[in-house]
């Protein structure tokens, strides 16, 4: 029995070594194969390398630095990591630009990065980070990334799925905190200063994921501000030349130019290895050294730093300090300093003036609407003709301020205007602005002398302006000095239609009356409030409900804007009409939302658009909700303008009186009322609405007395129009 169990003890042996020696003949020919792989690739990159020193273009040291031995010339940056790198890869650029961005200004930047690069003999690649693979981002030499910070502190909707990967990454403990240890990466970073602690906060992740994972930096990150009176572009120049980038920056000190330092990484192998420690939390820094590699934020630069470590240096351009995190102070120390600056940016103005505006002074603009263009053809009025009764083709369309503090997913102006919670720049006075609007406004009336179709009686009286409609784009009640225009305005006999996005209700309660107030009502609870506005202010919701209440308070006419958007805010009926009973407006104005064509600053499409029927179903439900809110049938349906999708509750008691709808407004009393110094409220200057504006009528709110005109429609082959 004791020989039988030897036996067994020997077959066991037996069998387990021969799976041992199965097992290592299977993987030894895997093994060869890499390690020809590997030799292989050496042997591309000396070949490349020793080609490269008798092209034309070869990348020449920067001037006074040391000659690098021969072998680390000719040596591949990547000796050190695995040796089967993608076949991708070895034969691409030595410089990757990676950028994300939706409005374009990312990939402008990142353009002329290239552009730069390649004049200085750089070979460049530029990508989109939607397009590219995360997994090849530790075989790159050199990398920068241009990346926007949008609301809320996210990235740029293209880049998010990159970002959320790469710190995936960053805090797996299963992945190396050596990941990138061979790559030499550059930051630009986009952002607006009124966002506060998310002021480029996208470009701060992005620097926090990769310095994680040992990634060295070619210079310190660099955080600009479109809001800045310099322009991007200098900034971005700046930046490549090693030098502040605006007024608010400090880093200028510890950067070096750009193109310097990438031409020496790519040109010399450098230690990728030092001071590396892993560390578990992304709120860490993931070196508690101060090598020479490692990369800095650039608030720590600034004041109100912490402490440097002993043995660091104060002359060592890239040194560290204790923890990876930003002094948020330092980020928001220029928050409440008012400089001199125009608010309208070299590139600003480009942008603006291609999309048609004429541009007034520092921060105002005057644009043409399409409804005067048509009123003069006699091919009908807006909806404020209809509901309200002004003259379309006297109307002038423009505001005071092109700033807003709201980013809206149905921005009609793809978001080409700045942004900002307060006022920060330089300021126009009123009489300027309202002089020269209406001269600009005239001479693009001038324009329309001659075209066909034009009526030549109208087209005198357009020179005439009657009517205002500050809603052009922008936040017009940011402006200082907004009691002065609307004054200025009223002066000139010009009614004032003022639109007002509900997040400053301290300027609403020192707002002198004009003609038509409103605010944009376009949600009905906080979090849909959130996604549709995209506001800059953190407390928006209580300075939406503040703003209401302040509505409610005036005593001329108000209205609530509702703009629908299908699969968005249009299953809030009782929501809205909670508002609605809270601020109890003159009119309630709802309205489909317009498509405004294709922009990556906007998700929306043509399904996001409802139909007339839908936004009458809409007006009627909450029409009711709303009575029964407040126990009385304060609210009906008074007009309609089928062609905008468009309708008007109105408040029966004030302007229904003996059944009769009285919503058009008597123009000249209104002025004769805001001369007179005294007290008036909306009963005294209403004025009944024709019979075709009212809702149901045959005409659908559309004027009789013009011309109804539609365009042929071209079938395009992908079945468009």
């Amino acid at each position: 029995q004791g020989t039988m169990l030897t036996v067994s003890d020997l077959a066991l042996v037996l069998v387990t070594a021969a799976f041992v020696l199965l097992l290592f003949r299977s993987l030894r020919p895997a093994s060869a194969s890499a390690s020809a792989k590997a030799a292989k690739s050496q042997s591309q990159s000396q070949s490349r390398s020793q080609a490269s020193e008798d092209a034309p273009s070869k990348v020449v040291a920067p001037a006074g630095a040391k000659s690098a031995p021969e072998s680390n010339a000719k040596a591949p940056l990547n000796a050190e990591l695995p040796a089967a790198s993608p076949a991708s890869q070895q034969d691409s650029a030595n410089l990757k630009i990676l950028y994300g961005t939706v409005g374009g200004m990312s990939k402008n930047i990142a353009t002329e990065l290239k552009r730069q690069c390649e004049a200085k003999g750089i070979s460049a690649e530029l990508k989109s980070l939607a397009d590219y693979d995360i997994d090849d981002l530790r075989w790159e030499r050199a990398v920068i990334f241009v990346v926007s910070t949008y609301e809320g502190g996210t990235a740029a909707t293209p880049a998010q799925p990159f970002m959320h990967a790469l710190t995936d990454l960053s805090l797996d403990f299963r992945v190396s905190k050596t990941h990138l240890k061979t790559m030499h990466c550059a930051i630009f970073g986009l952002g607006h200063r009124d966002y506060a602690k998310n002021f480029n906060k996208a470009a701060k992740n992005l620097h926090r994921a990769v310095r994680a994972l040992s990634a060295q930096s070619l210079v310190p990150p660099a955080f600009a501000d479109v809001s800045s009176s310099v322009d991007i572009m200098v900034q971005l120049q700046n930046w490549i030349d090693g030098k502040a980038l605006d007024e608010n920056d400090t880093s200028a000190n510890a950067r070096k130019p750009l193109l310097d330092e990438i031409r020496s990484t790519l040109q010399f192998k450098t230690n990728s290895g030092a001071n590396l420690v892993e560390s578990d939390s992304e709120d860490e820094s993931a070196a508690t050294g101060s090598g020479e590699n490692e990369m800095v934020d650039v608030e720590d630069l600034s004041t109100g730093l912490k402490p440097a470590k002993k043995g660091s240096s104060a002359d060592n351009d890239e040194s560290d300090s204790d923890e990876d995190s930003f002094d948020e102070n330092a980020v928001n120390k220029y928050e409440d300093v008012v400089t001199e600056k125009e608010m309208l940016t070299p590139s600003l103005r480009k942008a603006l003036s291609k999309q048609g505006y004429r541009l007034l002074g520092t921060h105002s603009g005057v644009k043409l609407c399409r409804w005067t263009k048509a009123m003069l053809r006699g091919r009908g009025g807006c909806y404020k003709h209809t509901f309200y009764g002004i003259a379309s083709f006297q109307c002038m369309e423009m505001t005071p301020s092109l700033a807003c503090a709201n980013k809206c997913v149905f921005c009609w102006r793809h978001h080409k205007n700045p942004v900002g919670t307060h006022w920060r720049w330089q300021m126009d006075e009123p009489d300027f602005l309202v002089s020269e609007a209406v001269n600009q406004h005239r001479q693009m009336i001038k324009q329309f002398r001659g075209v066909p179709g034009v009526q030549a009686e109208r087209f005198l009286e357009a020179s005439t302006i009657r009517h205002c409609a500050l809603s052009l784009v922008g936040e017009p009640i940011i402006y200082p000095k907004i009691n002065e225009f609307i004054g200025e305005l009223h002066k000139r006999n010009i009614s004032s239609f003022l639109v007002t996005n509900a997040q400053f209700p301290d300027k609403m309660d020192s707002l002198q009356p004009v003609t038509q107030l409103y605010i944009s009502v376009d949600a009905g609870t906080k979090e849909s409030l959130k996604a549709v506005d995209r506001p800059l202010f953190s407390d928006f919701w209580e300075r939406f409900l503040a703003s209401i209440d302040s509505l409610s308070r005036k005593g001329q006419r108000t209205v609530f804007r509702l703009t629908l958007i299908r699969s968005w805010n249009m299953e809030e009926i009782q929501n809205y009409a909670t508002l609605v009973a809270r601020g109890k407006p003159s009119f309630i104005e709802i309205k489909g939302v317009t498509y405004c064509g294709t922009s990556e600053a906007s998700p929306l499409t043509m399904q996001n658009v409802p139909f007339h029927q839908d936004v009458v179903k809409f007006s009627q439900a909450l029409g009711k909700a709303v009575n029964e809110i407040l126990g009385t049938e304060m609210y009906d349906v008074a007009c309609e303008h089928e062609h905008s999708c468009c309708m008007l509750l109105a408040d029966v008691n004030t302007f229904k009186p003996n059944g009769v709808w009285h919503t058009w407004i008597d123009y000249d009393k209104f002025h004769q009322l805001a001369a007179s110094g005294q007290p008036f409220t909306s009963a005294d200057y209403i004025a009944p609405t024709p019979s075709w504006a009212l809702f149901n009528s045959p005409e659908h709110g559309f004027d009789p007395e013009e011309l109804r005109f539609n365009r042929k429609k071209t079938t395009l082959p992908n079945g468009g129009c």
